[in-house]
C-alpha cells in the first residue's frame, strides 16, 4: 500500500478562482491504502458484528423473560453503565500502555464475557438478574477497551488521513449495525438463542488476529513520575476540554445524542410486539434499519459532506436525526418505521463520525486517551440514564409517545445550539491556533 499521497489538481469556476475537486470513491477510501488501517478496519468488522447479534438478543431475551418495558429500560442502565465507570481508568491506561497491547487483553476478556453468556444460557439459566450481570461485567471490560480502540485509530494513518480513517471506522461500525441485527433476527428465528450468544464469542478471534498482525510504535511513552492518578487525570481531561470549546461542544451534543436519541434502540423489542405486531426476523430488521442507513449515507458524508464545515454537516445532520426519531416514534406501520430508522442512521452516523474527527484533531497526542475516554464516558453515562428514563415512560404513556418526546428533546438541543453559533463555529477552528479559553 502507497505511503504517499497523491495531490489532485484542481478546477478553475466560472469565476476564475481556483475550486477544490469534488471528491471521488478513491478519494473516500483513501484510509484502506494502510495496510494497518485495513486490517483493523475488516477485523472490527466481523467484532461489532457479532456484538450486535449479541445487543439485539438481551433485549429480546430480558422481554421474552418479563414481558414489560421497564426492564429492557434497567438492561440498557446495566449495560452501559459500566462504560462510565471504567472509562475514566480506560483512558488512563491508553496513555500510560501501547494501546495495541491494552485492546489485545480487552478484547480477549471480552470474549470470555461472551461465552460465559452463552455457557450460561445452554446451562438452563433464565434469570434476567443474572444475564444482566455477565453483561455488567462485559461492559466494564468494555469502558477500559473503548478509549484505547478510539486513540488506536491515530495510529494507523498519517494525520491528513484521520478524518477519513474516522469515518470509515465510524461506517464499518455501521455496517456491523446493520449486519448484525439482521443476522441476529435470522438466528432467533431459525436456530435459537444459544447461537446467537455463541456467534458473539467466536466473532471476537477476527479482531484478535487483526490486532497480533498489526505492528505501530507507541506514539507516547510517559514516565512514571508523570503518571496522574485516574480521578487526576479525569480532572485533567475535564479542564483540558473545557478550554477548548471545540471540544466542549462535542461534548455537548454527545450527551444529547446519548440521552435523547439512541436510548429508542433498546424498545425495538416493544415496538416488534405491541406496535408492529411482527416476529423475530422483523425484529432483527428493526435493529438493523438504522445499521443499513449509515451505509448508504456513507458515501453521502465522505463525498459532498467533506465539502461542508464539520458545524454545518453537525448541525444539518443533528436536524435531520431529531426529525427521523419523532418520525419513527409516531410511525404507525411496519414499513414506515423501517424507513424512519434508515434515516436515523446516516443521520448518527453524520454526528458521530464528525464529533470524532473533531476531537481527534483539536487533542494533543498525549491527553488524546483521557479526552477520548470523557469522550465516550459522556456518551456511555448519558445512555443508561436516557435508556432507564424511556423505559419507565414507556412503560406509563407506551413506546410511541414515549420516543417522540425523547426526540423532540433532541431537537430542542439542536435548536439551543442554533442560537449558540459561537459553539458550532468552534468545532472548524484550526486546532493548532485556537485560542484556549479560561476553565
Amino acid at each position: 500500500m502507497s505511503e504517499q499521497e497523491p495531490v489532485a489538481p484542481s478546477s478553475s469556476g466560472r469565476d476564475g478562482q481556483e475550486r477544490a475537486p469534488r471528491p471521488t470513491l478513491r478519494d473516500s477510501l483513501t484510509a484502506f491504502r494502510y495496510r494497518n488501517f485495513t486490517l483493523f478496519w475488516f477485523g472490527a468488522l466481523v467484532s461489532n458484528t457479532g456484538s450486535w447479534v449479541q445487543n439485539i438478543t438481551v433485549p429480546f431475551v430480558i422481554y421474552q423473560i418479563t414481558g414489560e418495558a421497564g426492564w429492557l429500560g434497567a438492561s440498557t442502565f446495566l449495560q452501559f453503565l459500566p462504560f462510565a465507570i471504567a472509562g475514566p481508568i480506560g483512558g488512563a491506561l491508553a496513555d500510560r500502555y501501547h494501546r495495541r497491547t491494552v485492546l489485545l487483553i480487552t478484547q480477549s476478556g471480552m470474549a470470555l464475557v461472551a461465552l460465559a453468556l452463552w455457557g450460561m444460557w445452554i446451562g438452563g439459566v433464565r434469570s434476567p438478574l443474572a444475564i444482566l450481570a455477565v453483561v455488567f461485567a462485559g461492559g466494564l471490560v468494555a469502558g477500559l477497551n473503548i478509549p484505547s480502540w478510539q486513540a488506536f485509530v491515530s495510529e494507523l494513518v498519517p494525520r491528513e488521513t484521520l478524518l477519513n480513517a474516522v469515518t470509515l471506522n465510524s461506517a464499518q461500525f455501521n455496517a456491523a449495525r446493520a449486519f448484525g441485527p439482521a443476522i441476529g433476527g435470522l438466528v432467533l428465528g431459525l436456530i435459537g438463542i444459544s447461537w446467537a450468544f455463541l456467534l458473539n464469542a467466536v466473532s471476537f478471534a477476527a479482531v484478535i488476529a487483526a490486532l497480533v498482525l498489526i505492528t505501530v510504535p507507541r506514539l507516547v511513552k510517559e514516565s512514571r513520575a508523570e503518571r496522574p492518578s485516574v480521578i487526576g487525570g479525569f480532572v485533567e481531561s475535564y479542564r483540558y476540554s473545557r478550554a477548548r470549546p471545540g471540544i466542549w461542544v462535542c461534548l455537548v451534543v454527545v450527551l444529547a445524542l446519548g440521552g435523547l436519541g439512541s436510548p429508542l434502540n433498546q424498545l425495538f423489542a416493544v415496538f416488534a410486539d405491541q406496535v408492529y405486531d411482527v416476529g423475530d426476523v422483523a425484529y432483527g430488521f428493526l435493529g438493523a434499519a438504522a445499521g443499513f442507513g449509515a451505509i448508504l449515507g456513507t458515501p453521502l458524508i465522505v463525498g459532498r459532506g467533506s465539502q461542508l464545515s464539520r458545524s454545518r454537516l453537525t448541525d444539518l445532520a443533528m436536524l435531520v436525526y431529531g426529525l427521523a426519531v419523532v418520525a419513527f416514534g409516531l410511525s404507525p406501520v411496519y414499513v414506515l418505521g423501517l424507513l424512519t430508522l434508515v434515516v436515523t442512521g446516516g443521520g448518527y452516523l453524520a454526528i458521530a463520525s464528525t464529533l470524532n474527527t473533531t476531537v481527534q484533531l483539536h487533542v494533543d497526542e498525549k491527553m488524546r486517551g483521557k479526552v477520548l475516554a470523557l469522550y465516550v464516558m459522556c456518551l456511555t453515562l448519558a445512555l443508561p440514564f436516557g435508556g432507564l428514563l424511556q423505559g419507565l415512560l414507556a412503560q406509563a404513556i407506551g413506546p410511541q409517545l414515549a420516543v417522540a418526546i425523547f426526540g423532540c428533546g433532541f431537537l430542542g438541543v439542536w435548536a439551543w445550539l442554533r442560537f449558540r453559533t459561537d459553539l458550532l463555529a468552534a468545532m472548524d477552528t484550526d486546532p493548532v491556533r485556537a485560542p484556549i479559553a479560561d476553565p
